[in-house]
């Protein structure tokens, strides 16, 4: 009996070792993401939505778009995809919010993508690559959002047949946002980002 509980213990011991390595392990993936910039020639650029005001970006969208911007300046991507839905309350899109301040901040119209219908990322990261393919765009892209979301977006954007590289805003990150994209890095990796965003819609 008490060899039975021993193993038990152990199996249990290393069950919990095991699980502690596997959330450090994407810990890490989460924070280094965050802090790479791997912006290099590109097919598009595609920026991840973020709140807006009645039409006005948010700070945090505006500081996603005006990376993009600049990215676009150096010659990163001829074309920029902005993306979002409406959520609930909104009179305006997320997408179209962004392309609206991309526009007067002088980005060409004819270098501007609009994606309207996503309310995650799994759904903005799949619309947007059929956007691309549907205007015989190639895959490769460079995602622009917050650093703490980066590591998920790549591995989304992966997902759903894009060939992503990773530039972050300069914006703020938490503990609980670091904490919370470990966990759901952790259970998309597990599972799949598509299952997750299928659950959660």
């Amino acid at each position: 009996m008490r060899r039975g509980v021993r193993v038990v213990w152990r199996v249990a011991l290393v069950a919990l070792v095991a699980v502690l390595a596997y959330l450090t392990w994407n810990l890490y993936g989460v924070w280094h993401a965050g802090r790479t910039d791997d912006a290099v020639a590109a097919d598009a650029i595609v920026v991840l939505g973020a709140a807006q005001w009645d039409g006005k970006p948010s700070p945090v969208l505006k500081a996603r778009l005006d990376h993009a911007a600049d990215l676009y300046e150096q010659g990163v991507a001829p074309v920029i995809v902005v993306t979002g839905g409406n959520q609930p309350g909104d009179r305006v899109t997320q997408g179209f919010a962004a392309y609206q301040y991309l526009k007067d901040l002088g980005v060409p119209e004819s270098s501007l993508r609009v994606e309207v219908d996503g309310t995650n990322t799994y759904e903005e990261l799949s619309a947007s690559a059929n956007i691309l393919r549907a205007g015989g765009l190639g895959d490769e892209v460079v995602l622009v959002s917050d650093p703490y979301h980066m590591q998920r977006a790549l591995l989304i954007a992966d997902e759903v047949g894009l060939t992503p590289h990773g530039s972050p805003a300069d914006t703020e990150t938490s503990v609980e946002s670091t904490v919370r994209e470990t966990a759901a890095v952790s259970l998309g990796r597990l599972l799949s980002f598509r299952r997750m965003a299928n659950w959660l819609s």
